[in-house]
Formats: C-alpha cells, sequence, structure tokens
C-alpha cells in the first residue's frame, strides 16, 4: 500500500487514482479516504488524477499518540502534495477535512493549488462563544467525549443517524451505508478520535479563510445536523475573498443519495470551469 513519510515519522496511506489535473480530497471526522471513493471513481473516469489520504491516527495511517492537532494535520497534507509533487492542484474537504484543507491554505499558501472546495466544512468556527454565538455549545463537545470514551462502538452506530440525515421524515438512507460509516469510524486510533472533537469544535479559522487568494466553492445542506450552516459555510463564503455558495435545501451533513449527486455535478462544473 502507498505510504508517505512524515517529517515526524508518521506513514500516511494515501490512494492515487487516474492521472491528470490532481484533485485532492481529506476526509471528515471519524471516517478515512474511502468516504471520497465516489467522487475519486467519478474524477479520476473523467481524466482526473484523484488523490486522497488517511489523516494521521486515521484508517491505514500511524495511529500516533502526538499531533493529532490542526497544524499537524495541515502539514501532513503539505508533506502529501510535496512527496507526490502535486501542482495546479482541486483540495477539497469535507467537514473536518474542510478545516484540515483550510489551515492548509492559510499555512503554506497556495503555491501548489489553483482551486479549493469546502463542503459541509467546519470553518470559521464549530464552538459558540461571545464572538460566534451562532456556534455549538461548548457542553455538546463534552457529552460527545465522554459517550465516545464510554462506548465508542455504540457512539458511532448512533452518530450515523444524524450524520446521514436518517433520523428525518422520509429518509432514504440505506442501512448499508450506515454500517459502512461504522466499519470507518471504528478504524480511528481512540486517542486520534478523542484529540479531534477539541481540534475540529475549538480550531478557528478565521484568519486562514481571510489568506486564502483562490477561487473556494462553499456547499453545504441546510439540514447539517452536525456542522450548522449558521456557523459554518454562511459565515466562510463572507470572509474568503474569492467564494461561491451553493446551499442544497433539506441535504445532510454526509454527501449521499440526491445531495451527493447534485454536488458531484456542481464539483464537476466548478473544477472544469
Amino acid at each position: 500500500m502507498p505510504f508517505i513519510t512524515t517529517s515526524d515519522g508518521a506513514q500516511i496511506f494515501y490512494k492515487d487514482w487516474g492521472s491528470g489535473r490532481p484533485v485532492v480530497f481529506s476526509h471528515g471526522w471519524p471516517l478515512n479516504a474511502d468516504a471520497w471513493d465516489n467522487q475519486m471513481m467519478l474524477l479520476a473516469s473523467r481524466g482526473y488524477r484523484a488523490v486522497a489520504h488517511d489523516r494521521r491516527g486515521h484508517g491505514r495511517s500511524t495511529q500516533t499518540w502526538q499531533g493529532n492537532d490542526m497544524d499537524t494535520y495541515a502539514d501532513d497534507l503539505a508533506e502529501l502534495m510535496d512527496q507526490l509533487g502535486l501542482t495546479d492542484a482541486v483540495v477539497i474537504g469535507h467537514s473536518t477535512g474542510g478545516g484540515e484543507v483550510t489551515r492548509y491554505l492559510g499555512r503554506h499558501g497556495t503555491s501548489r493549488v489553483s482551486k479549493a472546495v469546502l463542503v459541509g466544512a467546519i470553518p470559521p468556527l464549530m464552538l459558540k462563544t461571545e464572538a460566534n454565538p451562532e456556534g455549538t455549545p461548548r457542553s455538546v463537545f463534552d457529552e460527545m467525549r465522554a459517550t465516545m470514551a464510554a462506548d465508542r462502538a455504540q457512539f458511532y452506530r448512533d452518530l450515523s443517524a444524524p450524520f446521514y440525515g436518517a433520523n428525518r421524515p422520509g429518509s432514504k438512507i440505506s442501512d448499508g451505508l450506515r454500517e459502512q460509516f461504522w466499519r470507518l469510524s471504528m478504524q480511528v486510533g481512540l486517542k486520534a478520535a478523542y484529540d479531534c472533537i477539541r481540534v475540529f469544535s475549538e480550531t478557528d479559522f478565521t484568519e486562514d479563510l481571510q489568506r486564502i487568494d483562490i477561487p473556494v466553492f462553499v456547499a453545504q445542506g441546510d439540514d447539517d445536523q452536525i456542522v450548522p450552516i449558521q456557523a459554518a459555510s454562511l459565515k466562510s463564503v463572507r470572509l474568503l475573498k474569492n467564494a461561491s455558495l451553493k446551499v442544497y435545501p433539506g441535504a445532510p451533513h454526509g454527501i449521499s443519495g440526491d445531495y451527493e449527486a447534485a454536488f458531484n455535478a456542481d464539483l464537476l462544473a466548478f473544477i472544469q470551469d
């Protein structure tokens, strides 16, 4: 299996499909690169080079005790881009992966990247504060940590419902998709998963967003129960210099079904433009 070795010795697994202009995917918590298989298949079949990695601590990458923080995640992405020699790339991040992409661009610049996509992404800040009243209260994240630490298997099974909107009337989400979410989630190390709750909830990306100077497609469902749109995309698009926003009515956090079909079409149009 292909890996890169980071400066601190971590092994980062990646998938590299097709050839052509690179499109690099960063996955959400608590999943791994496999969450992007449909989009990778779509793009690799249309003449692009689709690359996706497992974040450290997740999937097939090293379960490091240290380094479960957004700066290190961004540095790992930078090392992947550098070691694979990727240029003129489109970088795409979902949820926590959207934070990783945003911090990468803010911290390492855009010399290797020409466009970015943030879908259901956590920037600018998920946590509710005096300056961010639309955010989620800290007590919600404290409860997530406690519940996951007590019984992570059941926690992930329960989380799959709001993640994909399976708890909404008329949902068509399959049991198989929810089981796949559980399977991928169980591959993340407990320490990395626990640390990442603080990372995705408390990291402020305001300055990163303001530094980004390339076109950014911001996408999110307005029924996202995981990353509330009022504290996320609706704010991010105002902080970015060159952004377009697409809101998908009734769509959840997880990209699936009709939402996935619409997003895939918009993604292709944005990349090809």
